[in-house]
């Protein structure tokens, strides 16, 4: 049975604006979509059914990884994944707790290179002091009063001490350990007159004189 095409000029009904509605001619009688059903469907549901074949798409992509890789479901693989990291976490707090001992046995090297280098230094002035007279108390007064700085060499130490006796020579003064005033010749102290002893006759019968004078039977010589 053929079927006569409508009039374009037939009016099908309006559009919402008013413009009307006019078959749409061209088409051929006997295509065989013609006696097919129209469908029509909303975007909404059209978006939907495209989201539903993606994501059952996306989930025959990861079965399939899954069997690739050798596991029996995404769970196994989850799990493996996820000791993986944390060994790769525990590994790399290992090496961080290294590389930390590390700097602090370097620091405390250097701490301890440092502390040595200060007694030497130390030593090395109080030497130094000892040999231009300084003693006991005085010589840590004279290592307290010396002012040279910490990196100053041997000149400048020398030069700073030969300074520091010119103007302290008290400090370079040697006394004795319980603090006396030094000894005048003869060993006795400064405040004492040396002893000097009287010179004795030794002629005959001089002894029996100095006797006779002790007891008063005669007069002193």
């Amino acid at each position: 049975m053929t079927r006569s095409l409508p009039s374009p000029s037939l009016i099908l009904g309006y559009r919402r604006d008013g413009r009307p509605i006019h078959p749409v001619v061209g088409a051929s009688a006997e295509d065989p979509s013609n006696d097919e059903a129209q469908v029509t469907i909303s975007q909404k549901q059209l978006n939907t059914l495209l989201a539903r074949e993606k994501d059952q798409g996306g989930r025959a992509a990861v079965r399939q990884l899954v069997d690739k890789l050798g596991f029996s479901s995404t769970t196994d693989l989850t799990g493996y994944l996820t000791a993986q990291r944390q060994a790769e976490q525990q590994q790399l707090s290992d090496l961080q707790r290294r590389e930390q001992d590390l700097a602090l046995r370097e620091k405390t090297a250097v701490e301890r290179e440092a502390q040595a280098l200060v007694r030497e230094r130390a030593a090395a002035r109080r030497a130094l002091l000892s040999g231009l007279g300084a003693s006991g108390q005085d010589l840590e007064d004279a290592a307290a009063l010396l002012g040279v700085a910490d990196d100053a060499d041997d000149a400048q130490t020398t030069e700073a001490a030969e300074q520091l006796k010119a103007r302290r020579p008290e400090l370079f003064t040697p006394r004795p350990a319980d603090g006396a005033p030094p000894a005048a010749p003869g060993g006795f102290p400064a405040s004492v007159p040396p002893y000097r002893p009287v010179p004795m006759d030794r002629s005959p019968g001089a002894s029996g004189l100095e006797m006779a004078r002790k007891r008063g039977l005669l007069p002193p010589a």
